[in-house]
């Protein structure tokens, strides 16, 4: 099953690391972000995924085209070039780079992505960790039967919220300061009948999209009480690096 996810905003909220490299790819601990939710999903056994890439996307090319030469012990002969590998990275990801443009929105960049995606499939944001059970997750999503899940949490109040009933999503505000409630926290799984709700490059997944879906009964909360964490600004970033110094990682 694969596992999509956005890679390819301008983070201008952090922008004191994103001048110089694409959200996902700033680091907490010693690795990218991106490869802390990667490890997520591996943990549930979901590790195919493909990443919608936008701004600075060759920094992520990169990063994955030397992987095994960075994460591993090896030995070069300068003379003839042979690399000799004694230990490989332990992940077995298979990770597909999609350029899906520099000024495309959430739902513009999952458009794009329109051919690669013909079965049900994880989606998530670049830029936060969670401890969802995401096998849990799923088979939630697939007792309900409807188009979308979207993952429920209860973060500070700065963020919007959605209205449940009865684990289905009555109404969709991304952002609204609505005060305390469940928001949006990512870690979705989608139908592909998604594309229908999807226009163009610039369609925003949390307007039109998700509140039509809302509208319509086709939007289901699996609610989650545990860990979960976004790192839009440098003291998010700072918060998880305490956590990550303090050993707790409860994503890993």
């Amino acid at each position: 099953m694969k596992t999509v996810i956005l890679c390819g905003g301008l983070g201008t909220r952090l922008s004191e690391e994103t001048h110089l490299k694409p959200k996902p790819m700033v680091e907490i601990g010693s690795r990218p972000i991106l490869w802390n939710i990667m490890k997520s999903y591996e943990k549930y056994g979901f590790n195919d995924f493909i990443l919608a890439l936008g701004y600075k996307g060759n920094i992520v090319k990169n990063y994955f085209l030397n992987y095994n030469i960075l994460n591993a012990d090896l030995s070069i002969n300068t003379l003839n070039g042979k690399i000799e590998f004694f230990q490989k990275a332990s992940e077995n990801w298979n990770v597909s780079m999609i350029d899906t443009g520099i000024n495309s929105q959430t739902g513009g960049r999952i458009l794009r992505l329109e051919k690669y995606l013909e079965s049900t499939f994880f989606m998530t944001y670049g830029d936060g960790v969670c401890d969802v059970d995401l096998k849990e997750l799923l088979k939630f999503h697939k007792t309900h039967g409807k188009i979308a899940t979207v993952t429920a949490v209860r973060p500070p109040a700065r963020f919007g919220g959605m209205e449940i009933k009865n684990g289905i999503v009555k109404n969709f505000k991304e952002k609204p300061q609505i005060g305390e409630g469940s928001i949006n926290g990512g870690y979705f799984v989608f139908e592909p009948e998604i594309f229908n709700y999807l226009k163009d490059d610039f369609t925003i997944l949390e307007k039109e999209p998700l509140e039509v879906l809302a509208q319509e009964n086709q939007l289901m909360a699996f609610e989650h009480k545990g860990f979960w964490h976004c790192m839009d600004t440098i003291r998010d970033r700072e918060s998880l690096n305490s956590l990550i110094t303090k050993g707790e990682t409860p994503w890993l």
